[in-house]
């Protein structure tokens, strides 16, 4: 089981990106899924968060900017950065709660992702 990150990249300011979480291996369902991101000498931060029914939470500075979204179907959650700016560069990381098949045991645990480089730079 493993969540593996992706679309990060640089980006001019006011630019977007589009950020992919998925979840593979003998996965069941995503339970919830969200977006950290960590700058430079800074701690890490939670960006949004989606429950498994859809709910979503966003922390103030990327509300309206940043839009985050899941497709169960595929294990996957996304990330949605549009009018970027500098202060959004980072590391951003996945996690996900999820449920996977251990044999014929079914567990749950937290799993991170890799982390993928936003750069927002003229």
């Amino acid at each position: 089981v493993q969540l593996q990150a992706s679309g990060g990249g640089l980006v001019q300011p006011g630019g977007s990106l589009r950020l992919s979480c998925a979840a593979s291996g003998s996965i069941f369902s995503v339970r919830a899924g969200g977006w950290y991101r960590q700058a430079p000498g800074k701690p890490r931060e939670l960006v949004a968060n989606v429950t498994y029914g859809g709910s979503t939470n966003y922390r103030a500075s990327v509300r309206g900017r940043f839009t985050i979204s899941r497709d169960n179907a595929n294990n996957t959650v996304y990330l949605q950065m549009n009018s970027l700016k500098p202060e959004d560069t980072a590391v951003y990381y996945c996690n996900a709660d999820l449920l996977y098949y251990s044999g014929s045991t079914l567990r749950r645990a937290d799993y991170w992702g890799q982390g993928t480089q936003v750069t927002v730079s003229s």
